[in-house]
């Protein structure tokens, strides 16, 4: 791929460009397509119907809650359940500048832009009308994903009619981008380009070279990945004091027990807490990397070897099969996982959930799901992420990103049938990805000061891992 700033014109966006090839011709679900097309009032309706105890004036003031810097992101869910059959859908980490368009069926026949469309108008151009920009064009910056940030890149010169500069902006290299005053500029042939707006899908350790605060508006700002879009640790902290807030309406973000602040030694005395299995995390890593599923002592013998970047970590409660997941303060949690394949074989599977806030609140992007290599089984595995990892990008080298599509499970008739979910498990997904993307934007507020500066000194608090704090760019 050319490394090079390309500029985007008016007219550019050619959808065989934009989305995988099985992607390109497939046909939505029903089911699916009813849930895009239900409105706020009746998913409350709906919610409260099934949930009486949920307050739905509190439920109604979240899904029309206006973000203040986390404009859009992306829940990784599973689908679980209890021996007593008490289902829930468990929120694993919430992602910032998430992937998922590529994925996503079209609506209507008409529907050429598909979600790139619904994001760019509804939820980015509006941002921008309301906001004090400095002079200067708009931009794409990116660090992999390239199929989707240039469609990002064609719909927005497609919606405003002018030119799109889209940037590779990646982690340790020489760049033509910099930084002049919190103003993004480009260095290019034609000279400097000062840039007003950046639609963002930097994912890689973005805070190194792009500050939590700017001039240049930046769709989402690196202070959501710092308030947990990006940060595993701050995210679940996020999350804890988000259900305290919601004590009383019924709500709660659903997650796995999570033990923060981990240091590497540490780690064997928590796995044994779990009953000898576990998911470790780094918590600042993203794109499957970084993540140890534990389920024997081989696999926690291999961990501890290794050495690694950053000096904290967290353990969290391991969901597989009833017969060896963990046993957590909530009780134990197991996968649901798919309808058996002709085979009998079940895999585990993951449910990714896009939302964009917009002035009249949160709405539904795109939704995939992702299956496991392995199958479950009800004997303890070797390797235990093959049957758990679900995760599709594959790391072929600094800044080389692959994708294993064969595991990508799409929204369409012959997919979506396979992952064993109705309409009710779609509202649940939603609203949970809604409550964890609400709580990492009031984590972020907290984390500006009133004149509108990172505050270095809670955020230190909150998350002293000497390692990140240092490639902080301020």
């Amino acid at each position: 791929m050319n490394n090079d700033i390309k500029i985007i014109n008016p007219g550019d966006f050619e959808p065989e460009n934009h989305f995988y090839p099985k992607a390109l011709n497939a046909q939505l679900h029903a089911m699916v397509g009813h849930f895009f097309n239900l409105d706020h009032q009746r998913i409350l309706k709906r919610y409260g119907h099934l949930n009486p105890q949920v307050d739905l004036k509190y439920l109604e003031e979240i899904l029309t809650y206006p973000c203040r810097h986390f404009f859009w992101g992306g829940a990784d869910l599973f689908y679980v359940t209890t021996e007593s059959g008490n289902r829930k859908m468990v929120v694993l980490e919430t992602n910032s500048c998430p992937s998922g368009q590529k994925s996503m069926p079209p609506r209507t026949d008409s529907d050429e832009h598909r979600g790139y469309r619904f994001l760019i108008e509804n939820s980015f151009i509006p941002l921008l009308k309301k906001k004090r920009l400095p002079k200067g064009a708009l931009a794409v910056i990116y660090d992999k994903n390239y199929m989707e940030t240039s469609g990002y890149a064609s719909t927005l010169a497609d919606l405003t009619g002018e030119p799109v500069y889209l940037v590779p902006f990646y982690d340790q290299e020489d760049s033509n981008v910099y930084f002049n005053e919190g103003v993004l500029t480009l260095k290019t042939e034609d000279g400097e380009v000062p840039i007003r707006a950046a639609f963002r899908y930097v994912t890689q350790k973005p805070w190194n070279r792009i500050p939590p605060t700017t001039k240049t508006f930046i769709y989402n700002s690196t202070l959501v990945c710092l308030a947990g879009g990006r940060n595993k640790l701050l995210a679940n902290k996020a999350y804890e004091l988000f259900n305290s807030e919601l004590a009383g309406s019924g709500l709660r973000i659903s997650m796995p027990e999570t033990i923060k602040d981990v240091s590497k030694l540490e780690i064997p005395l928590w796995v044994q807490r779990f009953g000898g299995k576990a998911v470790v995390k780094n918590p600042y890593s993203n794109a499957g990397q970084g993540v140890y599923t534990i389920t024997n002592e081989r696999e926690l013998d291999s961990f501890m070897k290794e050495d690694y970047a950053y000096d904290q970590f967290i353990v969290q409660s391991l969901i597989g099969h009833y017969e060896w997941s963990s046993s957590s303060q909530h009780g134990r949690f197991f996968h649901i996982g798919t309808i058996p394949n002709k085979k009998g074989n079940i895999y585990i599977s993951d449910l990714r959930v896009m939302v964009y806030s917009t002035p009249k609140g949160f709405f539904p992007c795109a939704i995939y799901a992702r299956k496991a290599k392995a199958p479950l089984t009800a004997e303890p595995p070797e390797n235990s992420w093959e049957v758990l990892g679900t995760n599709l990008s594959i790391k072929k080298g600094e800044n080389q990103w692959d994708s294993d599509t064969n595991r990508l499970m799409l929204m369409d008739r012959k997919d979506f049938n396979s992952l064993g979910l109705g309409t009710d498990d779609l509202i649940e997904a939603y609203i949970q990805t809604v409550l964890s993307v609400v709580a990492i934007d009031k984590m972020a507020q907290n984390l500006i000061s009133k004149k509108g500066a990172f505050r270095s000194k809670l955020f230190r608090s909150l998350d002293n891992d000497e390692t990140l704090v240092n490639e902080i760019m301020l």
